[in-house]
């Protein structure tokens, strides 16, 4: 009997591991909102890492964080770095390009695990307001393939970036003067 349920138990081990071993080698997460501001004013907001404070999701999160700013003020080069014992870990963003409508982050945490990301702004007019979309991609190794068999990743991270994306219409619609969106 002792010999069955061991069989069984290895089996099933195998059975995950296989499923996860054919998980996609990469991921991507994405989310949009209409922000009411024109796209030179939304761009303001995210190639300066200090403004991020006024709505970033990830900011308070953690009591411990520590931020260093270094390079440039905002645009190609400027670098947001920060560690905490918490939740927040350790981590550092740079940003590496910056076009008409297109914002690229390299984006790397140390703790609590070492991962190596893309983060992308792209955003559009839409008449006097401005369609944003913010994504982060990157390798999906077998640990975070097989992590994804429990976590949703698309859902965890997805959540952050929709309240990140009504913090950032609230402070764009704070600054314009008007009501906040509803």
């Amino acid at each position: 009997m002792v010999t069955l349920v061991l069989w069984a138990v290895l089996a099933l081990v195998g059975l995950v591991l296989v499923v996860a071993a054919g998980r996609p080698d990469t991921f991507r997460v994405e989310r949009s909102l209409l922000l009411p501001a024109s796209g030179e004013q939304v761009l303001a907001q995210l190639q300066d890492f200090r403004r991020w404070a006024a709505w970033s999701p990830w900011e308070h999160i953690d009591p411990t964080m520590q931020r260093s700013y270094s390079g440039l003020d905002s645009g190609v080069g400027a670098v947001y770095a920060w560690t905490a014992t918490g939740k927040a870990g350790a981590g550092r963003m740079q940003i590496r390009e910056v076009e008409a409508q297109r914002l690229l982050i390299q984006l790397d945490f140390s703790k609590p695990f070492v991962a190596h990301n893309m983060v992308e702004f792209t955003w559009s007019p839409q008449g006097t307001d401005t369609q944003l979309h913010w994504a982060m991609y990157g390798p999906s190794p077998f640990v975070s393939k097989l992590m994804g068999l429990v976590f949703n990743m698309d859902k965890m991270i997805g959540r952050d970036f929709e309240k990140g994306l009504a913090n950032l219409a609230a402070v764009l619609q704070s600054q314009s003067g008007g009501a906040a969106p509803i």
